[in-house]
């Protein structure tokens, strides 16, 4: 992963992939092989070389070659970058709930 900062866009595209989210969920478990994330998948190891790229492209995994064997691991990057812009919504929202609350309460109040 590059220094630059993640596109939010393209971080929650990746996301979307039902097939990439089952790379990262094999991947929280602990690094491993493209090969051995393919196993399950059931696709080619090209389709999964191709979902790593874009995963390793948003910041969500790190691959590495040792030899003749890619490693795969989580990347924090990417997952840091999510829970920022969940954190920057969130506080959005509570404010604006809390805005509401207090007009809702003001109308209660009025006779």
């Amino acid at each position: 992963m590059k220094n630059s900062p993640i596109d939010t866009d393209r971080l929650f595209h990746a996301l979307g992939d039902p097939t990439r989210r089952a790379i990262l969920d094999r991947l929280t478990e602990r690094p491993m092989s493209v090969s051995r994330l393919a196993e399950p998948l059931e696709i080619t190891l090209t389709a999964v070389a191709q979902h790593l790229q874009i995963l390793e492209e948003v910041g969500l995994v790190h691959t590495e070659k040792l030899g003749r064997v890619r490693t795969c691991r989580i990347e924090t990057a990417g997952f840091r970058a999510l829970e920022q812009w969940i954190r920057d919504h969130r506080t959005v929202w509570e404010r604006k709930l809390d805005q509401l609350g207090q007009v809702l309460a003001e109308e209660d109040e009025s006779p």
